[in-house]
């Protein structure tokens, strides 16, 4: 069997800059290799990773935009979302024709008078594009761009997320566009913003997660629009001093209500589960108290998730695998809890796994292996091993998980007799089963072991 060099990771390690040295590399070359008629670049990400040629209508509204900005200009670039071009063309104002938005700085200006900008285009009669207005952005960087009616109003948002040089401090933005102006509607600083139908009534909400600053607790805030244009605020505190979010999901609850899973960072660097829902009263939390939600505490990278596809999402909760209570901390085995929870805050156990974030894998234990088995590491081999655990003593092997990163491991253990459960790739990964004994109510077929296996 061949030995590699791994991490050494247990269950919920994270596996982190694989290929950072090749990326940055890669984006130098590109530095000297692209070039954009028009455009000046610079040493920003955001123009290295840009497409060096536009479509016909983006140069027709390039040409437009430089007829009024004149040509020393750098296009920006939204770096997440739905919209990742600089140039969105959408209808914006509801008159069933679109508009253009675009993203851009000045070149050539001293720092205090670079400001990012916003400029709205509209094609004229003749179908030729034309700017009809400009104005600051008052930030640096865009991060996110969403377009939608929000509550029962009919009016069409134009919602940008936006930072500073550093990108800690992002301001969402929401702007309204007619008759030729763009008006600033709102604005509040947020760690996550998002717009959807958290309530199941058939009208989206502007949906925004603070972390906590200073004396302020972190909070989740949802925003209505009435019919009049006024917006209504909903708040719900949440369950720690979270100051950032490790990932925030939609799923939900075992007793059926559409909720916002919030993996966020806790004081102590680990993350732990808040979960917020919205009813005809506002925003609602899952957990009655601080307490229930710091049961979920564990290591970053082990987020919620829909382990078997039926929407609601399990929380990872670790504990010590069986025969490890006395074991020095760093050879400890821990397996993965994944539970479930209500409106009311209770949770129960669905499912026992093992789960390697840094492989990204998941095994699911039968039934019949709950509180009975345990694991341990094959160092020489680089396999977790399943055993029994039986009075009190690790017992006989029931199972061995080997992740093959490349063909030659893959052929090598399948050569041996092992199972192949999955691929990623030119990755693989393999399990090794014992000869089937139909009298050890612990063994597992292969179709099993093929069930309880899930990518996460």
């Amino acid at each position: 069997m061949d030995k590699r060099r791994k991490s050494g990771n247990t269950a919920c390690v994270p596996l982190f800059g694989k290929y950072l040295n090749k990326a940055l590399k890669a984006a130098a070359a590109a530095a000297f290799m692209m070039t954009m008629t028009g455009c000046t670049f610079g040493t920003s990400i955001d123009n290295l990773l840009a497409p060096p040629k536009l479509s016909i209508e983006q140069e027709q509204i390039y040409n437009a935009l430089t007829d009024a900005a004149g040509d020393s200009i750098s296009l920006k670039y939204p770096k997440a979302g739905k919209y990742l071009s600089a140039f969105i063309v959408e209808d914006i104002d509801g008159d069933g024709g679109n508009e253009a938005v675009v993203f851009y700085e000045k070149t050539g200006l001293a720092a205090p008078e670079n400001t990012l900008r916003i400029n709205i285009l509209d094609r004229g009669e003749n179908g030729k594009w034309r700017s009809v207005y400009d104005t600051p952005a008052e930030c640096s960087e865009i991060e996110r761009v969403m377009i939608s009616q929000l509550g029962e109003n009919n009016r069409i948002n134009l919602i940008i997320g936006s930072s500073l040089i550093n990108r800690s401090e992002k301001t969402a933005s929401i702007y309204s566009y007619s008759n030729g102006i763009l008006e600033k509607t709102f604005a509040e600083s947020y760690s996550f913003i998002d717009v959807t139908d958290l309530d199941d009534d058939g009208e989206n909400e502007f949906l925004l997660l603070q972390g906590s600053v200073n004396d302020s607790p972190a909070a989740a805030i949802a925003y209505k629009l009435d019919k009049a244009g006024m917006y209504h605020r909903y708040r719900e505190e949440l369950s720690g001093g979270f100051t950032e979010f490790d990932a925030v999901s939609y799923g939900s609850l075992d007793s059926g209500e559409r909720a916002l899973y919030i993996d966020a960072v806790s004081g102590n660097g680990y993350i732990q589960t808040d979960i917020v829902y919205m009813d005809k009263n506002g925003l609602q939390k899952a957990f009655d108290t601080a307490e229930q939600s710091a049961v979920t505490q564990r290591p970053s990278g082990c987020r919620s998730f829909d382990v078997d596809g039926d929407r609601l999402l399990e929380i990872p909760v670790q504990s010590v695998a069986p025969g490890y209570d006395k074991a020095p901390e760093g050879e400890l085995m821990w397996l993965t809890n994944w539970v479930t929870v209500g409106n009311d805050g209770r949770s129960k156990l669905k499912y026992v796994s093992y789960y390697s974030v840094g492989d990204g894998y998941i095994f699911i234990f039968p039934a019949k292996w709950h509180d009975r088995v345990t694991l341990k590491r094959d160092a020489i081999n680089d396999e977790i091993v399943i055993c029994a655990y039986e009075n009190g003593e690790i017992g006989r092997e029931l199972m061995r998980i080997y992740y093959a990163e490349d063909a030659a491991s893959r052929e090598d253990r399948t050569a041996s007799g092992y199972m192949l459960l999955r691929t990623k790739g030119e990755s693989a990964y393999l399990a090794d089963l014992p000869p089937f004994d139909k009298t050890d109510d612990l063994a597992v077929t292969e179709a099993e072991a093929a069930i309880g296996f899930k990518f996460n």
